[in-house]
């Protein structure tokens, strides 16, 4: 397979994710054909290949890519060391940022989970309930310490990053809220949610 003179692998590869993340999240994975995003890279069908096995590992490359830096930037955020209420504020923050600058990955993570093959999905999902693992703890030390009361701390881990990933769907820059006030409204939404006593 012929690749596209000068191409190279450390550049076709990040503008091939690039090409397959902006593709799927504009048109849905089962819409769009390999043909499509090598036409977008300006390749050869064909030399996709040299890339990625097929559209599906395409597909789990890129939502593990993103739980992978999810994950990572959450490891790097330095949580409050404070209350449960601290801790839940600084979860919501960095939760809302984090997707705000990711709009098609997180499309892409939460609308095309269902196109996963059962392998590729349960390793996704693993990824996840490590991500809701982290504001369920916040859940329960907030239960334990009386700064937070919910039913459930599973579901509302739940519930919450729902909410919170929510704001992706309709928010624009320029619109009549700022990004820093709809944070602020989510955050003190979240808080209330939580049950917190403050």
């Amino acid at each position: 397979m012929a690749r596209k003179p000068g191409s190279r692998a450390d550049i076709t590869g990040p503008r091939l994710r690039e090409a397959a993340s902006r593709l799927f999240a504009r048109d849905g994975y089962a819409a769009v054909s390999m043909r499509q995003i090598a036409a977008e890279v300006g390749v050869q069908a064909g030399a996709l290949y040299l890339y990625t096995a097929d559209k599906q590992s395409l597909l789990f490359d890129l939502m593990q890519a993103h739980m992978d830096d999810l994950l990572a930037a959450w490891a790097d955020s330095l949580p409050p060391a404070g209350d449960a209420c601290a801790r839940l504020e600084h979860f919501a923050r960095f939760h809302i940022r984090f997707h705000a600058a990711r709009a098609d990955a997180v499309f892409i993570a939460y609308m095309e989970l269902r196109n996963l093959t059962s392998e590729n999905f349960a390793v996704i999902e693993g990824l996840r309930k490590r991500y809701e693992g982290q504001l369920e703890a916040i859940l329960q030390a907030g239960q334990s310490e009386g700064s937070l009361k919910v039913p459930d701390t599973k579901l509302a881990s739940m519930a919450l990053i729902a909410m919170l990933t929510g704001v992706n769907t309709w928010f624009r820059e320029g619109g009549r809220l700022s990004r820093g006030h709809v944070e602020d409204i989510y955050v003190d939404m979240v808080l209330n949610a939580a049950g917190a006593t403050r």
